[in-house]
């Protein structure tokens, strides 16, 4: 893991892979960090090099500092370019999950021409309403990310998934307490602001869709909006699949991702 100091905070990331390959950046949902990518890594390294980094306050990275206002998705944006400038970089693949792929779509509506190609999943121009992640920043300001874990963490894989491997559930518990709370309830509120309708159209990056049909989250109707902001974006639904592909179903989403680079 290295870091890098963006305006003043330090950022947590890895570069992974031969320098003289295409880079794929990729971007992990809320909560979590980039180790769901870990899984992936095995079969891109061979073709890509590899850019994941952790949003602030999650992982290693710092947490937003207290007067830094909100959280912005074209703050999370310049985060990701700035990464990609520092791997030196002028196009590069991006693959996004959740709030990962609200980067993407922020990627896709201001710097359509730094991306070679876009693989967006369980996602959506907007993602819940203002008042779900409204109450979820109040709670968690109240409450501790400790105290609610049990309660999210659930939500984002598919129950037939958690009987296999209840090691799972109680893992990503544990991370999530590590996360830092007032980080991740501006997380929460910026969510809550964004909506990318009308903003996507027409950018002539190529773009693939993936959700779970297990996805309490982003479900299906929602990826189907976001195709349609996307001109017709080829969408699959994963049948049995919760909030993380990456991490519940890695082969299929890695020979997926794949196809998508190579077009």
């Amino acid at each position: 893991m290295a870091f890098l100091n963006i305006d003043g905070r330090s950022v947590a990331y890895r570069l992974l892979g031969a320098e003289a390959n295409p880079l794929v950046v990729l971007a992990h949902p809320l909560g979590m960090t980039q180790a769901v990518w870990d899984d992936l890594l095995p079969a891109l390294l061979p073709r890509y090099r590899v850019l994941t980094w952790d949003l602030p306050g999650h992982g290693a990275s710092q947490a937003w500092p207290a007067d830094g206002g909100e959280i912005t998705p074209a703050a999370l944006a310049a985060e990701a370019l700035a990464l990609v400038d520092a791997a030196g970089a002028a196009r590069f693949h991006f693959v996004g999950t959740s709030i990962g792929g609200v980067v993407g779509q922020q990627l896709l509506a201001e710097h359509a021409e730094r991306l070679l190609t876009a693989t967006l999943t369980n996602t959506g121009a907007v993602i819940g309403n203002a008042e779900l992640w409204t109450t979820r920043a109040a709670r968690v300001r109240d409450e501790g990310l400790a105290a609610m874990a049990g309660e999210i963490v659930p939500r984002w894989f598919a129950a037939e998934r958690l009987k296999r491997d209840p090691a799972l559930e109680s893992g990503w518990c544990i991370q999530m307490a590590r996360t830092d709370a007032e980080s991740y309830a501006r997380l929460c509120e910026m969510l809550g602001r964004t909506d990318f309708t009308g903003r996507l159209a027409g950018r002539g990056v190529r773009v693939r869709l993936l959700g779970g049909t297990e996805d309490l989250a982003t479900p299906t109707a929602t990826l189907e909006a976001l195709a349609a902001e996307l001109d017709g974006a080829p969408l699959e639904i994963l049948e049995g699949i919760g909030h993380v592909p990456s991490v519940e179903l890695p082969g299929p989403i890695a020979e997926r991702l794949q196809a998508n680079l190579a077009g």
